[in-house]
């Protein structure tokens, strides 16, 4: 069983920065993709950003490319969400999630096992 702890969220005015961390135990975190998804009240949550086993493959949801940077050490069990530029619409609960999964599958919300308990994230204008 996977634990996972968010922390980093807060609020920052449009332009701003933020970064969020995952801590994880109970498990091989070297073993599993790690994602970050977000989600708003009334809407159903959303992919944000994924980063692989290595480390090397990452993937964005085009309306964070560009500002959103993922990145993990395996060594602290740790997954991080560097945030740039953002903007009000950036407002949500950030989740962390971990799982087993195919590449093809690693944008979807019920293709990971362990999810965390959020951070919230407040963008002002």
């Amino acid at each position: 069983q996977v634990q996972l702890v968010e922390s980093g969220g807060g609020l920052v005015q449009a332009g701003g920065s933020l970064r969020l961390s995952c801590a994880a135990s109970g498990g091989s975190f070297s073993t599993y993709t790690m994602g970050w998804f977000r989600q708003t009240p009334g809407k159903e949550r959303e992919f944000v950003a994924l980063i692989r086993l290595n480390g090397y493959n990452t993937l964005y949801d085009d309306s964070v490319k560009g500002r959103f940077t993922i990145s993990r050490d395996n060594a602290k069990n740790t997954v991080y969400l560097q945030m740039n530029s953002l903007k009000p619409e950036d407002t949500a609960v950030y989740y962390c999630a971990a799982g087993v999964l195919a590449f093809s599958v690693a944008k979807q919300v019920k293709s990971y096992q362990y999810w965390g308990q959020g951070t919230q994230v407040t963008v002002s204008s």
